[in-house]
Formats: structure tokens, C-alpha cells, sequence
């Protein structure tokens, strides 16, 4: 009952802003646009289609407004207008009651909250659609005061997405029946995508873990300052973390006013993100200015301070590579190389025509070149890439249209701080030093020692298997035996002039420290 109840509020939402204009439209059975319009009578759509849309969603309450959100990152599959509004959603949740929070965190510790906190303010400081956030005192095992954040929750949120998810994947079934448009906006699979991104929310340790291991990854990078996680109060409903002190980047002004080397704090963030990206392959995919402080501690005064850790990305090296060769054709203009990665990735069909697309995609990146480098934006250059690969059917990753959306946040920050930030200048020396790791010397001295353990073990197996083949091989031809044993031989040559080689090569290094020792002192 409940079910049909929110069901039949959903439609009425729907009919209510207009949005069955955007699927109806082309839908052949004219009996059913006449219908909406009979059951929507006096209805007005003055306002543009992503406006009512993004409307639409905040009305439908918080689980909406998380997937229109989600939405607003398949700028891939959506059209320019309708991503720009979506990109506009915030979380504008009420908290829920005290009360709540308390009884969560007692159900959670089997303890009460007198005794897991030396004090705990029971007004929230902050309240999104998954979860809120207290301020507490904790008694640590040593017996110190440590101030902290908790994160608790939002209660009864797994029934919630559940019933809402399972309308969400009943009409997407519908929209994907409707029409052509319907089905190129794949929304199914968006609906899929969605699934996962809030499960992944709802599990709080999950979230703590991806905090734990970017304030590994940043520690040496001294820009950045990332909570600390106290592992003996997390659990997948309640997560306690250091509490982190500072004035949002919103807040320029203030900002200024504190001393905070504005362009600076730019380009900090710029190396932030490209550090992540290329050098990690695991980066923070939420850098809103909702999630961003600066510290102005004297002790760190000046650096980032992340929060939220809900959604992260991950690249695997092909995924670096892809980017980093992308970039590097773009900014040369070789457009020629940049169509053939998109084949050579496989998200394209293989028998796709690399003139066409290369004519596709100089269109999309020429007129970039009409202007500075420093007001080129690379994510705008990878929205329109994915747009126009449309066309060609190409298969984008979610790793990469994430990767997009954060580049835009990043890039949108970085120019609201400093509008002559040249972002180019900033992630260059991070490509450059990414391609010699993958083809310089380095890079064959890192296998070479990975692969080490596999040789060490091969080697003493190839005379048994070499005897093995000539016992087995008794009947092989005379020139058979010789082709083996000459490869036996041409194998050991090659692990020789390795091990000589690499010997040589350590050799030379030690004598170049040397001399350059030499010259310093």
C-alpha cells in the first residue's frame, strides 16, 4: 500500500512539472501524450526543462535529489542544459532528531553515550540527505580529551532507498520503452549506477577507509590535512573522526582577511587532484566547496582540509595512461593520436573509421585553441569529447566521467580563487613526469625487480623441462631438438646480458652519485 501511495506522488510530481514532455515527445502512440496532457490540465512550462526537472526532484525528497546529483556526472549521456541544472542540487535536509542520533550511537557502541564521550553536543553542525554530523569529546585509552566529529546515519535509510530504487527501476523500464530517446539515455543502467554509489554511502566504514588511505597517500604532500579515523568507535552506522577546524573556501573574504595566500591555495588544489590522479589512481570524486576548509591553525596554516569521503575514484594504470596520452595530443593537437586511443581503448568499435572520428574530435578541441592555455578547461574538453563520441557509440567509463565531474569542480574552484590559474601549467609537469615512470629507465628496473621472484624460480626448472621434452619428444625430429636447444641457449644469453646489463646500469648510477657528491662537497 505504501508502495502504490509514494508511487502515485512520484507521477503526480512528474505530471506536475512536465518532465513526461521529455520523453513523450517523440513517442509514436499519440493517445498517450494526450492523456498526460488531459490529466495535467492548466499546468505551466514556462520555465526551461532542466529547471522543472531539477524541481521535480527536490520535491520528491532526498533520495531523488542523491540520484539527480548522481545524474548531473553522465554529462555523457545527458544534453548540456539538462546536466547544468542537475548540477546546481544541494543537500537541503532538516536534521532528524537528537534523540535518534544518540540511540544509534548507544545501539552501535553497546554502551551509552556518557560513556563513549566525555561530552557530545546534541545539535547537529551539519545534515545531508545520508547521514549527519555531532561534535563530541573523546576519552582516548591514554586518558586525553581529543575533539572529534561524529557521523551518524540518517535511520530507516536502507528501507527508504530500497522502496525508492525499486520505483526508480520501474520507470526507468518505462522510459527506456517509450522512445528512441528513451532508450539512448540508457536509464537503466544509470538507475544500476545509482544503486551502487548509495550502498556504497550507506556503509560508514567503508567511507572511513577511503579517508584512512587518502591521508596515507597525502601524508609527504604537506597540502592537505585529511581526519583521522578512531578505528575502536567506527562502525557501518556511526564513524567518530578528528574534528578538523577551519573557514570553508567559500569564504574568501575571510580568507584573505586571515592571510591565506589566495592564489596559492589555487594552485595547491590543482596539485592536489593532479597528484591523486596521476601519481594514486585514487582520488577524492566530491571536492564541492560544501567539502573544502582551510586550516588557518598556525601549526598547518594554509593547507586544504578534505571532508566527506562518501565517493572516491579509483584508475587503473591503463585509465592513466588513456588520460595522460589524451591530454598530451590535445595539447599538441594531434587529433589523429587522440581518435586512435579512443580505438585502441576498445571504446569504440573497432571498426570505426579513425578520419571520421579524428574530424569529430577537431571540431570539439579546435576552437579551445582560439585562447589563452590558462582559460582552457580540461573538463569541459572531456564532456565534450564524451558528447561527441556519442555518435560513434563509444562505451564511456564510470571511473572517467567521475573523474570529469571532479576535474570541473576542481577547475571552478580553482578560477572562483584565482581567475588567471593556469591549469595546464599545473597538470603538465604531472603528465610529463607520468609518461617517463611508464617509459623510462625506472619503469624496466621496477618490472625487472617484480618479476625477479617468478625467474629465480623458473630458472633451475629448465633443465628438468628440457629433458622432459626430449624423453616425451623421443620421436621428434633431429631439427626439432636443435631449435630447442638453441632457444635454451638464446634464453640464457638474454638472462646474461640482463643480469650484465643491470649490473652495469647500477654500477654507472653509483658512479654518476659519486661524482656528483664529489662536485657538491
Amino acid at each position: 500500500m505504501n508502495r502504490l501511495v509514494r508511487g502515485i506522488f512520484i507521477l503526480w510530481v512528474v505530471l506536475r512539472f512536465g518532465l513526461d514532455e521529455l520523453v513523450l515527445s517523440n513517442v509514436p502512440q499519440a493517445w498517450i501524450r494526450r492523456l498526460a496532457r488531459i490529466l495535467t490540465l492548466g499546468r505551466k512550462l514556462d520555465a526551461p526543462r532542466g529547471e522543472r526537472l531539477r524541481e521535480a526532484l527536490e520535491q520528491l525528497g532526498p533520495i531523488f535529489v542523491k540520484f539527480g546529483q548522481v545524474l548531473s556526472t553522465r554529462q555523457d549521456l545527458l544534453p548540456p542544459d539538462i546536466a547544468a541544472e542537475l548540477a546546481k542540487l544541494q543537500d537541503r535536509v532538516p536534521p532528524f532528531s537528537s534523540d535518534i542520533a544518540v540511540a544509534t550511537i548507544e545501539r552501535a557502541f553497546s554502551r551509552s553515550v556518557a560513556e563513549v564521550f566525555a561530552s557530545f553536543d546534541r545539535v547537529p553542525v551539519a545534515s545531508a540527505s545520508v547521514a549527519q554530523v555531532h561534535f563530541a569529546t573523546l576519552r582516548s585509552r591514554d586518558g586525553r580529551l581529543r575533539d572529534v566529529a561524529v557521523k551518524v546515519l540518517r535511520p530507516g535509510m536502507l528501507g527508504i532507498i530500497e522502496k525508492d530504487l525499486a520505483l526508480m527501476r520501474m520507470m526507468a523500464s518505462w522510459v527506456e520503452g517509450l522512445s528512441a530517446d528513451g532508450k539512448r539515455l540508457k536509464p537503466r543502467e544509470v538507475v544500476a549506477e545509482f544503486d551502487k554509489y548509495l550502498h556504497d554511502e550507506l556503509d560508514l566504514i567503508r567511507e572511513a577507509s577511503s579517508a584512512a588511505q587518502l591521508r596515507r597517500n597525502m601524508q609527504g604532500l604537506d597540502l592537505v590535512l585529511i581526519p583521522e579515523m578512531h578505528w575502536d568507535y567506527c562502525h557501518s552506522e556511526v564513524i567518530v573522526m578528528e574534528r578538523m577546524v577551519g573557514i570553508p573556501i567559500s569564504q574568501t573574504q575571510r580568507l584573505r582577511d586571515a592571510g591565506v595566500d589566495i592564489p596559492k591555495l589555487a594552485r595547491d588544489g590543482v596539485t592536489i587532484f593532479f597528484t591523486q590522479v596521476f601519481r594514486d589512481g585514487f582520488f577524492h570524486a566530491d571536492m564541492h566547496p560544501g567539502n573544502i576548509q582551510v586550516s588557518i591553525d598556525p601549526s598547518s596554516f594554509g593547507r586544504f582540509i578534505s571532508l566527506d569521503f562518501g565517493i572516491v575514484g579509483t584508475l587503473t594504470e591503463f585509465d592513466k595512461e588513456y588520460l595522460a596520452q589524451n591530454f598530451t595530443a590535445f595539447f599538441r593537437r594531434d587529433y589523429k593520436r587522440v581518435a586512435e586511443l579512443h580505438i585502441e581503448s576498445g571504446w569504440v568499435p573497432a571498426e570505426t573509421r579513425v578520419d571520421e572520428l579524428e574530424s569529430a574530435i577537431r571540431s570539439v578541441c579546435e576552437p579551445y585553441f582560439d585562447r589563452p592555455l590558462r582559460e582552457i578547461s580540461l573538463g569541459m574538453v572531456l564532456m565534450r569529447l564524451f558528447q561527441t563520441s556519442r555518435r560513434f557509440h563509444v562505451e564511456i567509463q564510470p571511473q572517467l566521467v567521475l573523474l570529469q565531474k571532479t576535474l570541473l569542480n576542481i577547475e571552478g574552484l580553482g578560477r572562483q580563487l584565482d581567475p588567471e590559474l593556469d591549469l595546464w601549467s599545473t597538470a603538465k609537469p604531472f603528465l610529463e613526469k607520468w609518461m617517463l615512470e611508464q617509459l623510462g629507465p625506472q619503469k624496466f628496473l621496477d618490472e625487472l625487480k617484480a618479476q625477479a621472484p617468478r625467474y629465480a624460480k623458473l630458472l633451475p626448472e629448465l633443465p628438468r623441462l628440457l629433458h622432459q621434452q626430449l624423453q616425451h619428444g623421443a620421436f621428434a625430429s633431429g631439427r626439432e631438438v636443435a631449435q630447442l636447444i638453441a632457444e635454451q641457449r638464446r634464453t640464457n644469453r638474454l638472462l646474461q646480458a640482463v643480469i650484465y646489463g643491470g649490473l652495469g646500469f647500477t654500477l654507472g648510477l653509483l658512479a654518476m652519485q659519486w661524482l656528483i657528491r664529489i662536485r657538491l662537497f
